[in-house]
């Protein structure tokens, strides 16, 4: 498991505290740019943990922080970060992640 991060440290558009993520993944599925995803975790509790695959398309919605039941994910400032516009290509991506279980797309067809 990575360590407790509560702070932006490395100037990223989204973190997570894999200590309080339980891998319930509602913040792959509010997500609208196929920013995140779950990947395999044997350490985890529920066998996968949240994958921040895409941070460049991060548009700054807080839908994942404000939807995660366990206060894990963390979304940066506006004032103290540039988001990306949502493209086509972003909502896409969204829409095989879905159809993926969540899971990222680099584990398409992986059970």
């Amino acid at each position: 498991m990575g360590t407790a991060m509560t702070e932006n440290v490395n100037n990223a558009p989204v973190w997570v505290n894999t200590s309080n993520c339980k891998a319930c993944d509602i913040c792959v599925s509010v997500c609208p740019s196929g920013v995140l995803g779950m990947k395999y975790d044997h350490t985890s509790t529920l066998g996968a943990m949240i994958s921040i695959d895409h941070p460049e398309s991060c548009i700054g919605c807080n839908e994942c922080e404000l939807s995660c039941p366990d206060f894990a994910i963390y979304v940066a400032d506006k004032k103290d970060y540039k988001f990306a516009k949502l493209t086509d290509e972003a909502k896409a991506r969204q829409v095989a992640i879905k159809a993926n279980n969540y899971m990222s797309l680099d584990l398409q067809g992986v059970k």
